[in-house]
């Protein structure tokens, strides 16, 4: 599995978050549960769902902000140079135009990423699913009659199958290569865990691989042929994005851990708001670089 070679990034004129980027946080049901049914919150955020308002029309929405023309130049300015020079000053301004100018700013990047978050949640919830022995759903690519014998691989796979289904959007295949990249740096780092048993910091250790590595994949798609233009070789390329890479990695990670550290009980539901929260943060840090 991988993801499609580098483009010349998203037109100008196009929404900057596309009417189909999902909200990052599942609705919470009636019961005040988010869809994965695991977490306590109601409509107000704490813990009891709250009393049925009478509907209200809706405000009409605003229309979208569109992108700018050359919406991703500054990025590949920043980031050419930093493929001839390996400059870090010139990889964090690249990454900071990207998510100013790219993106529109921290907000609307941490929008733009709500499927991101969203699948987050799903990738957690499934997990924890399989960890508990909870029964699959009739159909689902993680039903353990049929993951029953089945190698590493075979089960990444289902677990890619069951968060990320395929839809044909470029968004799904950077998403889908991201976590599958994700279970595979979790066995590197635990070598005899079981992708059906995983104890809970496994678990965490997945999800905050995600998150850096969805973020990567899009960037890499939207600019990264900048520093395959840009750079004196392949090798040297290859060595500039394994930077990136890990420079964006560092940084969500940092935020991610930050709000484990808070010490919330975890649900698929929480797991959305936190890394959606955790790319917010992590978008800030990089815009910090342009201001």
């Amino acid at each position: 599995m991988g993801t499609s070679q580098s483009s010349s990034g998203s037109p100008s004129g196009v929404p900057l978050v596309p009417p189909w980027v999902p909200d990052p946080v599942p609705p919470a049901g009636p019961d005040g549960s988010g869809q994965d049914g695991q977490d306590g919150l109601g409509p107000d955020g704490q813990g009891q769902p709250q009393p049925q308002q009478p509907a209200q029309p809706a405000p009409a929405a605003p229309p979208p902000a569109l992108a700018p023309a050359g919406r991703f130049g500054p990025a590949r300015t920043s980031l050419g140079r930093f493929a001839r020079s390996g400059s870090g000053d010139d990889m964090r301004r690249g990454v900071g135009h990207y998510v100013s100018k790219g993106l529109g700013g921290s907000g609307s990047a941490a929008r733009r990423f709500g499927g991101t978050a969203r699948t987050a949640g799903s990738l957690y919830g499934a997990l924890s699913s399989t960890a508990a022995g909870q029964a699959a759903a009739p159909g689902s690519p993680l039903d353990p009659a049929l993951l029953a014998g089945r190698s590493a691989d075979e089960v990444m796979d289902a677990v890619v199958e069951a968060v990320r289904p395929v839809d044909g959007t470029q968004d799904t295949e950077a998403s889908r290569d991201a976590v599958r990249t994700a279970l595979s740096e979790l066995l590197e780092r635990f070598p005899g865990a079981d992708l059906l048993n995983l104890a809970e910091d496994q678990r965490l250790f997945a999800i905050e691989r995600y998150l850096a590595l969805d973020v990567y994949n899009r960037l890499r798609l939207d600019v990264g042929k900048a520093i395959k233009d840009k750079a004196p070789g392949v090798a040297t390329a290859l060595s500039r994005m394994r930077q990136i890479r890990e420079y964006v990695r560092e940084t969500i990670a940092a935020r991610f851990r930050a709000l484990r550290a808070a010490g919330q009980s975890l649900s698929a539901r929480r797991i959305a708001q936190m890394g959606a929260q955790a790319l917010r943060e992590a978008f800030e840090v990089f815009e910090e670089y342009v201001r």
